[in-house]
């Protein structure tokens, strides 16, 4: 669906206009969200009744910086969500001029040149290097959506610094990391002087809806990131929740290996059908064949999945939550 001439996941509404037979409920698969949240206790009521005191705040970075990898609390600012990073940080850190690997999440790329900076899409990582001349910023994304190309560490670690080296900027968006054990992130590296990254806790906990996300940089950009959010910028409750998630790491161990098999039964599923799976990550899979035949099809059964006009043989597949949704999928595939 389209908003604001930028395509995202999500919008039932749009696609009840657009498909106003199909059965309710509608099968949302067009994000990448854990389908099983977190399962979220019951919260105090001075939770909702009362303006977090900057001590609760500080214990939530705390709870990222040890879930993340960062050596210090520091070296994290809390945001209602990743997108305020995203649309925030050409305003805060601006560049002449910036690199993004794509394709990729196209907010980044419109962020930016919103901000008045001039954007180069790269199809390829090594040409993300010469970003760094006079000071531009090189993005990308790891695991890129909707692909889910990886980046090995000691790639990213010498692209970093030879960005440094020339005064640039490295912002690597982490939003699908957490639940891949294979890819630790970056926040080892901190404090770096060209590096940032993005954490959405949302999507790997099944919250979105929360709002919450980090970024991870060196202290002084940290710093700043707080500092332009003002006091208050996360919720009550988004703060309890989050620290209590991201202190549940056996949560995270088996979410992390019921979603590689519920991956691999994707990949089946739509491979049975006569899709090739082109990639992706333990929370979506990129299929390439028919995409508007798919996407009508499966439209006209309640079930939502994400097209992109650029490519239009791509379809991205969320994974489905319960046995009920996986039957509904593999009935609408056959």
């Amino acid at each position: 669906m389209v908003a604001d001439g930028l395509e995202h996941g999500g919008r039932l509404g749009a696609a009840r206009r657009r498909f106003p037979g199909a059965p309710e409920p509608f099968l949302d698969l067009s994000t990448g969200i854990n389908p099983i949240p977190w399962p979220v206790p019951p919260l105090p009521p001075t939770a909702f009744a009362r303006l977090p005191e900057p001590e609760e705040e500080a214990a939530l970075r705390a709870a990222a910086a040890t879930a993340y990898g960062a050596v210090s609390p520091e070296m994290v600012a809390a945001v209602p969500g990743t997108q305020l990073l995203i649309q925030l940080l050409p305003r805060l850190f601006p560049r002449p001029a910036l690199r993004v690997l794509s394709p990729t999440y196209a907010e980044h790329a419109a962020c930016w040149r919103a901000a008045g900076t001039a954007v180069e899409e790269v199809a390829e990582f090594g040409a993300l290097e010469g970003a760094g001349d006079r000071g531009g910023a090189a993005l990308l994304c790891n695991p890129n959506n909707p692909d889910g190309r990886r980046f090995p560490p000691g790639a990213l670690r010498a692209l970093a610094e030879r960005m440094a080296a020339r005064g640039g900027l490295l912002v690597v968006d982490e939003a699908f990391a957490e639940l891949e054990p294979d890819m630790p992130g970056l926040a080892g590296l901190l404090p770096h002087p060209a590096l940032i990254l993005l954490r959405s806790f949302g999507k790997s906990h099944g919250l979105a809806g929360l709002r919450l996300g980090f970024a991870l940089a060196a202290p002084e950009r940290a710093a700043a990131i707080r500092a332009a959010l003002g006091p208050w910028a996360v919720s009550g409750p988004a703060i309890a929740i989050g620290r209590a998630a991201l202190a549940d790491a056996a949560w995270r161990e088996a979410a992390a290996l019921r979603l590689a098999r519920d991956a691999a039964r994707l990949d089946a599923l739509l491979e049975g059908a006569g899709l090739r799976v082109l990639g992706g990550t333990r929370l979506f899979r990129l299929a390439e064949g028919d995409a508007a035949h798919w996407h009508d099809r499966l439209g006209r059964a309640g079930i939502l999945v994400r097209r992109f006009s650029a490519r239009p043989r791509w379809l991205r597949f969320g994974l489905p939550g319960d046995e009920a949704a996986w039957a509904r999928l593999s009935n609408a595939l056959i």
